[in-house]
């Protein structure tokens, strides 16, 4: 049986009380209409409202589209070096460690814009109401592709598959996303024909993996908040994903995270550089600076970055 055969549609009724038994953050959804049955998902125009914030151009669907110049900057940067921003600006759960993850490409950071997609666990009531209503309007019940054929470059797909024993794509839908994005996939729930994919250099976050599909799902929800182990994952947030974890930027604050993270990486870099000379002691360089190696280490920032670094203690 062909991976596409065996994913399992599924729904959420447009009652937001039943809605509410469902989802942690329901208050911000509204069911709409659409081309796959009973779709729980943003409209573009709730999508710019709920990022309203962003400053870029958004995609067709109303996504945040954070620029590709804006991404290559931070593919040049590490989870430490923007960590400092989002904590302090309201933003504390927006970082999850590698811990528990498997990663398909250990050595391969991964950069992009995100598309979500959250699943459940199939019920049968809600699948027959919701295949009888798709036949009844010549459509199709949502499954996993249907997130998948949305998918834009530079896009990475966010999976919420709640961690269940169930591949969310084997090595056929994996390549799609990969020739579609350019990029990889990050999905709390079990990826399949592993060897496959990882021949291809594709990158990959996941839960699990079992070469054979068991527990049914149905997808219950595209372009809508899902929950990523601790954090809160918007459509249109930038992913930085490394050895370290995976940080979930708003697009709002995408460009101060990248300006912080530089002039990071340009103290850290200085501080290499000077302890690699031999002839400083780690303290003089790691411990509080005189006047003169501050000036010095301010001089190197502002030539690597254009920008004058906030005095801090190091």
């Amino acid at each position: 049986m062909s991976e596409e055969q065996i994913v399992s549609p599924g729904r959420l009724v447009r009652r937001p009380h039943v809605v509410s038994t469902l989802l942690a953050l329901v208050a911000m959804f509204i069911c709409v209409d659409s081309a796959f049955a009973q779709l729980f998902q943003w409209t573009p125009e709730q999508l710019v409202k709920y990022t309203s914030k962003n400053p870029y151009d958004r995609f067709p669907d109303g996504r945040p589209k954070v620029p590709d110049e804006m991404l290559q900057r931070l593919k040049e940067l590490i989870a430490e070096e923007v960590q400092a921003v989002l904590p302090n600006r309201g933003y504390p759960n927006q970082f999850e460690p590698r811990d528990g993850w498997r990663v398909l490409q250990p050595n391969q950071k991964m950069v992009g814009r995100v598309l979500t997609v959250q699943f459940m666990p199939l019920r049968g009531d809600i699948v027959d109401v919701d295949e009888a209503e798709a036949k009844a309007k010549g459509t199709s019940a949502a499954r996993n592709q249907t997130a998948i054929d949305m998918l834009q470059p530079g896009d990475v797909i966010v999976a919420d598959v709640f961690g269940a024993d169930w591949n969310f794509v084997g090595n056929k839908l994996a390549h799609y996303i990969q020739t579609t994005t350019k990029n990889g996939m990050i999905v709390d729930g079990g990826v399949y024909w592993l060897e496959r994919i990882a021949e291809t250099g594709m990158q990959a976050y996941y839960k699990n993996s079992f070469p054979t599909q068991g527990m049914r799902v149905m997808v219950t929800g595209i372009n809508i908040p899902v929950r990523i182990g601790k954090t809160l994952v918007m459509p249109g947030d930038v992913v930085l994903a490394d050895r370290e974890g995976m940080w979930f930027i708003p697009p709002h604050m995408v460009k101060e995270v990248v300006e912080s993270g530089e002039i990071s990486k340009a103290r850290d870099d200085w501080s290499l550089m000077m302890l690699g000379t031999g002839k400083y002691t780690s303290r003089q360089i790691y411990g509080p600076l005189t006047p003169e190696l501050q000036k010095e280490r301010d001089e190197y920032v502002f030539k690597k970055t254009g920008r004058r670094p906030p005095q801090e203690r190091d």
